[in-house]
């Protein structure tokens, strides 16, 4: 008799801290004049953050991160506001610097997203579980987590997952979509019951689909459980943003999107370069 293998979470990459910031105005639709002054004011507040001004602590590792200021369009707030840091700490200091340089009479805060970012070892956790069963082992015995750091400890210092976990600004791609997603945990239709080959098999299809918009699209995938009601957020850079449209279009067609995927709102936006 068979038994089904138990479901276990795939292991994770873990690299900057993310937060994004939504605000809404309280009167009128700003300009586009308005929003680069108030995203230089902003600049400014958070440079002598990062720099050790004031009363903030000082960040010392060289390319701590950085912040990202993007004017809405087609929504109902008008600005957002994207950072990077190295620890949840900068991320708090990032957060008390924009608090005290908004003027909140004039903008609300109307959401917020806090993550990480993340590179799931899908196909390498189902390896290593599969050699595990095979020499009669299981999951986190003493083989399994040494194998586990080596080959951990390898995949972060590839350059594909350095650039997935420290994510450079595209200074070519100026436009800019973020939104919020969940797997479904539904009767007959439940992402985390699905054995960890099965779950491989789909995000390795998945991510074949984003691939054939490299040089396109620059896709910045974070991860969000116990931080977010969300459980993943996507922020995409893009030369074209009918690219944003395309790649999410393809994307929903995947096996793994169309039975799994729960999507939040959709913020579009350009990037103001202070």
């Amino acid at each position: 008799m068979t038994t089904t293998p138990p479901a276990h979470p795939p292991e994770t990459l873990e690299g900057w801290y993310v937060l994004h910031q939504v605000f809404r105005s309280r009167g009128t639709r700003p300009t586009i004049a308005t929003l680069t002054a108030l995203a230089k004011r902003l600049n400014a507040a958070l440079s002598d953050e990062r720099s050790g001004g004031g009363r903030k602590k000082k960040i010392e590792a060289a390319g701590a991160g950085w912040s990202c200021f993007v004017r809405l369009i087609g929504s109902k707030s008008d600005f957002m506001l994207i950072h990077f840091r190295d620890s949840l700490d900068a991320i708090g200091a990032a957060q008390e610097s924009v608090a005290a340089a908004v003027n909140s009479k004039d903008l609300d805060l109307a959401y917020s997203f806090l993550s990480v970012t993340e590179a799931g070892l899908y196909h390498l956790t189902a390896e290593l579980a599969r050699e595990a069963n095979a020499r009669g082992g299981k999951v986190g015995d003493a083989d399994y987590t040494a194998a586990l750091a080596t080959r951990a400890a390898a995949e972060r210092k590839s350059p594909h997952v350095k650039r997935r976990l420290y994510p450079e600004l595209p200074p070519e791609m100026p436009y800019v979509c973020f939104y919020p997603m969940t797997k479904r945990r539904d009767d007959g239709q439940n992402w985390y019951s699905l054995s960890l080959d099965e779950r491989s098999r789909l995000m390795q299809s998945h991510g074949l689909t984003g691939r054939r918009y490299a040089g396109k699209v620059q896709q910045v995938i974070s991860g969000a459980i116990g931080l977010d009601a969300w459980e993943w957020g996507v922020t995409l850079f893009a030369r074209d943003p009918l690219d944003f449209k395309k790649l999410v279009t393809d994307m929903r067609f995947d096996e793994v999107s169309a039975k799994y995927a729960v999507f939040g709102d959709f913020y579009v936006g350009k990037v103001i370069a202070p």
